[in-house]
């Protein structure tokens, strides 16, 4: 996992809308998921999903933003949240789920028929939702995270066979917690995924691939 200093990131970073931040290339990207111990330690020996106690009985959710899991788990410190996981997934397959997801409120949704939404959101196996990105200490930034929600065979799938590689990089976790309001401060490399133009309406996020270029360059 390539690694900065979250001075630099942030620099380079869209200040507001919704943009997609994820370590990525053309054929792979990272995802974040927090587990308990158990589900981790299996997670990290099977290279996969599925052991340790891990439930396909509910909807589990990604997140591509690497800040907005630190978020979510305290970094690392909430109940049940206390392993930080990195699964690389092929990108063709994060873009597949993007290109099927439901928003989880109308609001986001690119459906303008509210009873539509409501039949598709019911069916749909894969979720999405924007929620405010956050700054390392927790405070709320203006652009938007996307995390994604996955149930069914949709999430057997996504556990068993989509993900080539599991990285527990709990420890790189534990050791930028206490430098969160250092500017020694790492985070992953992030730059905003630039999709499709039909998946990026269908998601409702911002797509730019003219500054994404610029972004990567460092002007």
């Amino acid at each position: 996992m390539e690694t900065e200093r979250y001075a630099d990131a942030v620099a380079r970073w869209p200040r507001n809308g919704r943009h997609i931040l994820a370590q990525h290339d053309d054929e792979s990207l990272l995802v974040y998921q927090a587990f308990n111990p158990d589900i981790a330690r299996s997670a990290v020996a099977d290279q996969r999903l599925g052991g340790g106690g891990f439930s396909f009985g509910r909807m589990s959710w990604v997140k591509p933003n690497f800040l907005w899991m630190m978020y979510r788990s305290g970094w690392a410190t909430k109940e049940s949240q206390e392993r930080i996981l990195a699964l690389r997934l092929p990108r063709r397959r994060f873009e597949a789920l993007l290109g099927i997801a439901v928003a989880s409120s109308h609001g986001a949704s690119h459906l303008t028929d509210v009873d539509q939404w409501r039949i598709e959101l019911a069916a749909s196996e894969v979720r999405l939702q924007w929620d405010p990105d956050h700054a390392p200490d927790g405070s709320p930034c203006e652009r938007r995270a996307v995390q994604i929600g996955l149930r069914g065979d949709t999430l057997r799938e996504f556990a068993h066979e989509w993900i080539t590689e599991v990285i527990d990089v709990t420890p790189f976790v534990e050791s930028q917690r206490a430098l969160v309001a250092s500017p020694a401060l790492l985070v992953p490399v992030e730059y905003v995924l630039v999709l499709p133009v039909a998946i990026a309406m269908r998601a409702g996020a911002a797509a730019n691939p003219a500054e994404d270029r610029r972004w990567r360059e460092g002007r």
